[in-house]
């Protein structure tokens, strides 16, 4: 899948190792960790600052070499080569110049349709505009929300990578990373397209959503009891993508994602 690089990167959190005082080794490991951690995020709220800064190309590619950058470990990540990126940078640039250089919905969708045919992934994986739209909706309200109250600053939740309209709403078209990302939230949280298909045939978005849930915290709660148990991954897309590499190989599945990318971003 086009995004399988972002896959490590875009789930960046706080760490939360238990620890004890009497044990120096733990204490230290979490102070690493704690260190990691805070450099991860310093990083993220530099990229947010370029991604909403973005007055030229080279601004552009400022931009997305930082993000790259921070992907240079990762496997597939095709878009980040230093002979590639610049077109993923462009279309960055085109898309927060003027609302006609936005990547349509429907391109997503039909970049997305064809790699689920191809990897003959369950039908179910299939998706529409106004799911993408939705998903996008609340990827960017959640992102936003956790990053203002600074619950989780990373890559995944940087609010500036999104295509606002002058309503302050989704935007009907993504900017470039952003495409990606909503691609990787997909192939890697399957269920938050199947809760966007959900508010879709409700007709609401997530972002429509905040007022209801503000309104309803100082409510009484009803009690909630969880169980943690091992489940087996029942991620449809992931499943057979992994089924895909295993029948054709690694270079057919790396052919595969190189095709996907030319159509995401055409070449000029």
């Amino acid at each position: 899948m086009i995004v399988i690089p972002l896959a490590l990167l875009f789930l960046f959190g706080a760490p939360q190792q238990a620890t004890t005082p009497a044990d120096p080794t733990s204490q230290q490991n979490l102070e690493q960790a704690k260190s990691k951690y805070e450099a991860y995020r310093q990083a993220a709220i530099h990229i947010n600052d370029l991604a909403g800064k973005i007055h030229s190309e080279a601004d552009a590619r400022a931009f997305i070499d930082a993000v790259a950058e921070q992907l240079a470990k990762h496997r597939y990540q095709y878009w980040t080569a230093i002979g590639i990126r610049h077109r993923v940078a462009r279309a960055e640039y085109a898309a927060v110049t003027d609302a006609s250089g936005l990547i349509p919905e429907q391109r997503i969708v039909d970049v997305w349709n064809e790699y689920i045919r191809d990897i003959d992934a369950p039908a179910e994986a299939l998706t529409t505009v106004a799911e993408v739209h939705n998903l996008r909706d609340g990827v960017n309200f959640t992102g936003q929300t956790m990053w203002e109250r600074q619950l989780n600053q990373s890559l995944w939740t940087m609010p500036n990578v999104a295509a606002i309209d002058a309503d302050g709403r989704i935007a009907s078209g993504c900017r470039a990373l952003e495409g990606l990302k909503i691609i990787y939230n997909m192939h890697e949280l399957f269920q938050n397209l199947l809760s966007a298909r959900e508010r879709v045939q409700k007709g609401v978005l997530a972002s429509d959503l905040a007022a209801q849930r503000q309104g309803q915290a100082a409510a009484p709660q009803a009690k909630i009891v969880g169980r943690l148990r091992a489940v087996a991954d029942q991620n449809p897309v992931r499943l057979a993508a992994m089924r895909y590499q295993r029948e054709h190989g690694e270079g057919a599945y790396r052919d595969l994602l190189k095709r996907l990318f030319d159509e995401l971003f055409p070449k000029d």
